[in-house]
């Protein structure tokens, strides 16, 4: 059965090998200050006793104020994992990447990005994943209702939406023939 690794004490290793890393410890999860995750996370993998290899998840939280991001690592060999958060600010979300040590890392931090918003300092591709270039905002934040423009989340048509949401959404318009697309029509 895969183990929690007791955070206080890797904690302690942390921080001896990367001072001021540790923002704060709960069972099972360690808190990075940003300025040191590359460097931490690196200790994480390469240290024998936590041997971290795997990252088996990465996403994040918004918390209205700031972004959590949450990274869920995994000793294969040890069968243990860990949880690292590191905290974005709301307004200019940016975080090292960590796409030069987990090739894992790459499209969860994209698809963090498309729907987040949260820029990934170094990633050798970010861009939408799921949305089109030019989509309004970020459908994961708490504040994507509130967007600016009178624009309205969601797609138009639906009848949850009005019809001022003026934004283009790709497969609407005629169809061949000259028949409009109707969301819940007949083909």
């Amino acid at each position: 059965m895969t183990s929690i690794l007791d955070a206080t004490a890797l904690a302690d290793r942390l921080g001896a090998a990367c001072p001021g890393a540790v923002a704060a410890v709960a069972p099972g999860e360690l808190r990075l200050h940003r300025e040191h995750l590359i460097d931490a996370v690196r200790f994480l993998r390469d240290d024998p006793e936590s041997d971290l290899v795997f990252l088996s998840g990465l996403t994040a939280v918004d918390r209205e104020t700031h972004f959590d991001v949450v990274v869920h690592l995994q000793s294969l060999d040890h069968n243990h994992l860990l949880t690292v958060k590191v905290e974005a600010d709301h307004d200019e979300p940016v975080v090292p990447s960590l796409t030069a040590l987990y090739r894992g890392a790459h499209l969860q931090e994209r698809e963090v990005f498309d729907l987040m918003g949260i820029r990934f300092e170094g990633h050798p591709d970010l861009r939408r994943m799921f949305l089109w270039d030019g989509f309004p905002g970020y459908p994961l934040r708490k504040d994507f209702l509130g967007m600016p423009g009178q624009l309205k989340a969601g797609l138009p048509g639906f009848p949850h939406e009005s019809g001022d949401n003026a934004w283009p959404v790709p497969g609407t318009g005629p169809r061949p023939g000259g028949a409009p697309i109707v969301p819940g029509g007949s083909p």
